[in-house]
């Protein structure tokens, strides 16, 4: 089972280290890294059907695709590296 309440200890330490992980990677790399991240997390977990319950989860959709709310405690953010930036006065 998908443990879904707040269980990090520092949540906030944690989510700097996760951004600072990202920091100088373009686009494509830190995309890249995400995915190692998650296969090495899946592979720690190894129960299938919490990875499933996860996937559905992460992509905001239950079992028979219906839109989801994220579960509480959990609140997805935008990188920093894929935000708009203002362009830069010449």
């Amino acid at each position: 089972m998908l443990n879904t309440a707040p269980n990090l200890q520092a949540c906030d330490d944690f989510y700097e280290t996760l951004i600072k992980a990202h920091e100088g990677l373009s686009t494509t790399e830190s995309h890249a890294m995400n995915a190692r991240l998650v296969l090495l997390l899946a592979n720690h977990i190894g129960d299938q059907a919490t990875l499933q319950h996860a996937l559905q989860l992460a992509r905001g959709a239950d079992a028979l695709g219906a839109a989801q709310v994220a579960p509480e405690g959990i609140t997805p953010a935008v990188p920093s590296h894929t935000r708009a930036q203002a362009p830069t006065a010449a």
